[in-house]
């Protein structure tokens, strides 16, 4: 029995959007498992971090 290209790419599409489900589905999880008083402490660190200049995105003053 032979098996047309297609429906093997296909079937691999199908694997990969279960894949990429099962991927967005852990992440929500992992989001949603934060208490609000961890995100709070979370975002006042990142502001901290922000501020003092250390962040990666932060711009020096050569200009």
């Amino acid at each position: 029995m032979r098996i047309k290209w297609w429906k093997v790419a296909g079937l691999a599409g199908v694997v990969g959007v279960a894949a990429t489900g099962v991927l967005v589905v852990r992440a929500e999880r992992r989001r949603r498992a934060y208490t609000p008083d961890e995100i709070r402490s979370r975002l006042r660190e990142r502001h901290a971090v922000a501020d003092g200049g250390t962040s990666r995105g932060s711009r020096t003053s050569d200009s």
